[in-house]
Formats: C-alpha cells, sequence, structure tokens
C-alpha cells in the first residue's frame, strides 16, 4: 500500500464531510418537530352533546288579513321622514322559524297609504323580506328575497330592526307584548339598549 502522499488535508475531506451529514440527520428531526409544534397533535374529541346546527328553513305562513283602523299601532321613527307609520298590532307574529312577520301601513303627506306585508330576521346585521304589497284591499303576493338591512339609507327598516322588534345582544325577537310596548314608547332605555350603531 502506498504512503498517505502529503498535502494540506484535503485527503480528509471525504470522511468530514460523511461526519457532517449523518450529525445534521441525527439533529434535523428535532429541529423539524419544533417548527411543527401544534400541528401533529390529535385534535380533541367533540363531546357527543355537540351537534352541529341544522341549517335555516323558513316556514310557510299565510297572509293576513286586511288590517283593521283599530289594529293599526302608530310608531315614531328616530330619523326625519314625511310618512307616518303604523304597524298592524292584531296580526304581528313570531313563527317558529324566528321571522317577525307584520303588516306595514305608511301614510304619505297627501294620505295616499302604502300597506305591505313584510319579516324581519334578528340577525346581527338585520335582514327583511316583503311579502306581499297591498291593492285595492287586498294583498299582492310578491315572489321577493331576503334583503339586508342598511339603517344608513333604509332608516325604517334599520329601526324596526334595532329598536322594535328585535330584542338587544340576543338577536333574537322581543316577545309579542314587547314589540307591542315598543311601538308605544313604554320600554325603558335600558330595555331598548344593545344594539351597536354602525
Amino acid at each position: 500500500m502506498l504512503p498517505s502522499p502529503p498535502g494540506n488535508g484535503l485527503h480528509l475531506m471525504p470522511r468530514f464531510s460523511c461526519l457532517l451529514f449523518s450529525s445534521l440527520l441525527s439533529v434535523s428531526p428535532s429541529l423539524y418537530a419544533l417548527d411543527r409544534t401544534f400541528i401533529d397533535e390529535a385534535e380533541p374529541p367533540v363531546p357527543s352533546s355537540v351537534q352541529e346546527g341544522a341549517p335555516w328553513r323558513e316556514q310557510k305562513t299565510p297572509l293576513p288579513p286586511w288590517p283593521r283602523e283599530e289594529d293599526l299601532i302608530a310608531f315614531s321613527l328616530d330619523a326625519a321622514t314625511p310618512f307616518r307609520y303604523f304597524l298592524d298590532g292584531e296580526h304581528l307574529e313570531i313563527g317558529g322559524d324566528q321571522v317577525v312577520r307584520y303588516t306595514l301601513v305608511a301614510i304619505s303627506p297627501s294620505g295616499a297609504r302604502n300597506v305591505s306585508v313584510e319579516g324581519i330576521r334578528c340577525l346581527p346585521q338585520g335582514v327583511y323580506r316583503i311579502y306581499a304589497y297591498g291593492i285595492g284591499g287586498r294583498f299582492q303576493p310578491l315572489d321577493s328575497d331576503w334583503s339586508p338591512i342598511d339603517p344608513h339609507s333604509d332608516a325604517l327598516h334599520g329601526e324596526l330592526h334595532g329598536h322594535f322588534l328585535c330584542a338587544p345582544l340576543t338577536f333574537g325577537p322581543r316577545p309579542k307584548q314587547d314589540i307591542l310596548r315598543a311601538l308605544r314608547g313604554q320600554l325603558l332605555d335600558r330595555e331598548n339598549s344593545g344594539f351597536l350603531p354602525d
């Protein structure tokens, strides 16, 4: 066997490289594990009592009868408006689907009446739907979709949602008696707070 040639130690490089590579192999798994903290941990089991909620479904509801004068409750808006507004207190209903359905009467300064059957869902931002318009003392059904309530451009539905029909904080309908009290201005301030302005 020939003796190792003199030189600068380059003949040791292959052995050093092997040692370095094996050291990296032994260290890298622990570094890799540190980078994946919480990623590989098992997800906590979901209790059997927790059930995924059923999707909301609107119930079919017949249109109410034409409103009688004695059943109309006048209510005022905070926003300035030339119209006078009334809700039919007798046929205001809270459905099993949590929709507040009501007949709205709006009277213009000239005395013209606009009558509609509507519904509001008490979601945090609120949505409303018009079911029918009144024409000649009868309701004409309308095939409409739910629309978001923008209190800046639609003060009427914004205040119906935020002040009269929906309970603060819970984002559900008020009990019917509380709605009627709210329309008549008989709620205390603390009963009518909780919706934050946009």
